[in-house]
């Protein structure tokens, strides 16, 4: 039976403009940065390394944003909460997420912080390293937080980045409340190791607590929320612990473990990665599309792969291609 709440999914999560460049090993090494890492810099670091960079591309991103993103361009009703400034970054990061037919309303700052942005440096093998300065997206309070949409959302969609702040924190935990009082599931993707190396306690015992419906990973996250670098051995932990668990291997294709069934399915082919950037917000989006459509587990698994193989075959997070007409011309 179809959905008959407002929106299927809503989400939390940082609002970030993406600046985009080439960049070379080189670079990579002098900057002394993990290659495909994540990490977060503050504004003058901000600057420095955008001063550093190459020609760069800038468009509208964030986890949860680009998630939301894919699954409008699938059809589905979603709606995105998160904070930018009332400067011309908030106002692209705005207007791009309403474009695409995402309900977005949360009022901008009008002082403080600027909107958040993540500089990224993409080298000749697809790799993205991120350095993220969230601004004002770490600012999101709870009086921003859209209740009535939560609860008249299918699925409540949390981003792990946004984890990290205390003011987005405590948001993030009233959302959960929000979303169980009115009887809704709620997601949570993990986002990086490092994040759950800072909170992973706290995960665990939401976790524990029964408060999470659809858990995403990814091999290294999932391990690290384990304890364990054996990835079987971390799938038999934590898939007990959560109703769906899914968990994203890059080649190796993607595994959906709920009610002790695991479904797997392999990457979809690609002749050429060109940027890895979003491929598992746009493997999230496939996937959660899938699920308000009813599919089964290996329909929505492929759903997401195929959304991550278009991804990764252009520059940045948010698609350029007809994503339905992939996902129908992969699965009718």
């Amino acid at each position: 039976m179809a959905s008959t709440a407002r929106f299927e999914v809503v989400a939390i999560g940082n609002a970030i403009v993406d600046v985009i460049a080439r960049a070379d090993d080189a670079l990579i090494e002098a900057e002394g940065l993990t290659k495909g890492s994540m990490r977060l810099i503050d504004a003058e670091e901000a600057g420095r390394l955008y001063a550093a960079m190459g020609p760069a591309i800038e468009m509208s991103g964030g986890s949860a944003a680009n998630t939301l993103a894919g699954m409008a361009a699938l059809g589905r009703r979603c709606a995105f909460i998160g904070q930018v400034a009332d400067d011309q970054l908030g106002s692209v990061f705005t207007h791009d997420l309403r474009a695409l037919g995402v309900a977005y309303e949360t009022p901008a700052l009008k002082e403080g912080a600027p909107t958040a942005r993540c500089l990224i440096l993409v080298t000749p093998d697809g790799q993205r390293t991120m350095n993220t300065f969230l601004g004002a997206s770490h600012l999101l309070e709870q009086a921003m937080i859209a209740e009535d949409w939560i609860a008249d959302a299918d699925i409540l969609y949390l981003e792990g980045y946004l984890w990290d702040p205390p003011l987005s924190r405590a948001a993030m935990r009233r959302a959960i409340d929000v979303a169980r009082g009115a009887g809704r599931k709620v997601a949570f993707t993990l986002s990086d190791a490092f994040i759950i190396d800072r909170h992973g306690d706290d995960f665990r015992a939401l976790i524990g607590e029964g408060l999470f419906d659809i858990l995403f990973a990814n091999e290294v996250e999932i391990c690290a929320l384990a304890g364990t670098q054996d990835f079987e051995a971390a799938v038999a932990a934590i898939a007990p612990r959560v109703p769906l668990l899914v968990v994203t291997r890059s080649e190796k294709g993607a595994i959906a473990v709920a009610n002790g069934e695991r479904v797997a399915v392999g990457a979809e082919p690609i002749d050429t990665v060109v940027d890895t950037t979003g491929a598992g917000d746009l493997f999230a989006a496939g996937f959660l599309a899938g699920q308000a459509e009813g599919r089964s587990l290996a329909d929505c698994l492929t759903m997401g792969a195929v959304c991550a193989r278009e991804i990764i075959a252009q520059v940045g997070p948010r698609a350029q291609s007809d994503l339905k007409a992939e996902v129908a011309a992969r699965l009718g």
